[in-house]
């Protein structure tokens, strides 16, 4: 399994592109008061450096985090002591019961988790519903086809401070492919400390991610924004809730 999210791309996504999970983060607070749900166990997956899960364990509840990258895992870790973080695969770990689960930036789109495609993702559904109490939430997004603007590679470049990266994307569109090739500039002292990543995404139509939730049993929204904040271009939002009742499933719906 490919390791990604080394040290230097680590602090720089924490730095610097900390916006999504934080604004997911409040959406899903809301939503779980809104329901009536005030405490319990969250499972983020693909927790990352422990934004969301520093905003959900501040609202009351309890939050067990899991992720690829040891960098990451470890500054969770030191951003939330109380909460339960560790390495692995959504894939693969054990999903405990709770009351909500989160997998916030493109965490189910990621080819390099070698264990990651559609049918572990059916899978993962399935067991994220069977942990989920009646009236929990499970709430993600995943990047589909139109996340690439164009068939030609696509150049960004942001700085921080103290950092820099340089990003080069690339879709595949036979086999629905987006490459990103990531150099990174982290100042460690007088110096600049120089990394490269080349990150892997399998797009999915958001008609396909839908089809399944509802198959094993969820009420579906698609969600264009978390809050008052616009996702990017070709990244859908998914809340998707365990029905209280068998009744409540005849209220599925895409938005």
């Amino acid at each position: 399994m490919q390791y990604s999210y080394r040290d230097d791309l680590a602090y720089i996504h924490n730095a610097g592109f900390g916006h999504l999970a934080t604004s997911a983060a409040l959406m899903l607070i809301e939503e779980l008061r809104r329901a009536g749900i005030r405490g319990g166990i969250v499972v983020d997956l693909g927790c990352g450096s422990g934004i969301l899960a520093r905003l959900l364990h501040d609202a009351g509840y309890e939050v067990v985090g899991i992720d690829l990258s040891q960098s990451l895992v470890e500054m969770a870790r030191s951003r939330v002591p109380e909460a339960v973080f560790r390495v692995g695969s959504f894939a693969t770990e054990d999903i405990p019961p709770c009351v909500a689960v989160t997998a916030i930036g493109e965490v189910l789109n990621y080819a390099f988790d070698a264990a990651n495609c559609t049918a572990v993702r059916a899978g993962v559904f399935g067991r994220i519903y069977a942990a989920l109490a009646p009236g929990g939430l499970l709430a993600f997004d995943m990047a589909g086809p139109a996340r690439a603007s164009s068939d030609s590679p696509q150049r960004t470049f942001t700085e921080g401070s103290d950092w820099a990266v340089l990003m080069e994307a690339e879709i595949d569109r036979t086999h629905s492919l987006l490459t990103r090739r990531i150099t990174t500039f982290r100042k460690l002292g007088e110096l600049y400390r120089r990394d490269f990543e080349t990150h892997l995404l399998q797009l999915v139509d958001p008609v396909d991610v839908v089809a399944p939730l509802q198959r094993i049993g969820f009420c579906v929204q698609t969600l264009a924004c978390y809050g008052s904040l616009a996702l990017p271009q070709g990244l859908v939002g998914f809340l998707a809730r365990k029905p209280r009742d068998l009744d409540a499933q005849s209220g599925n719906r895409g938005v």
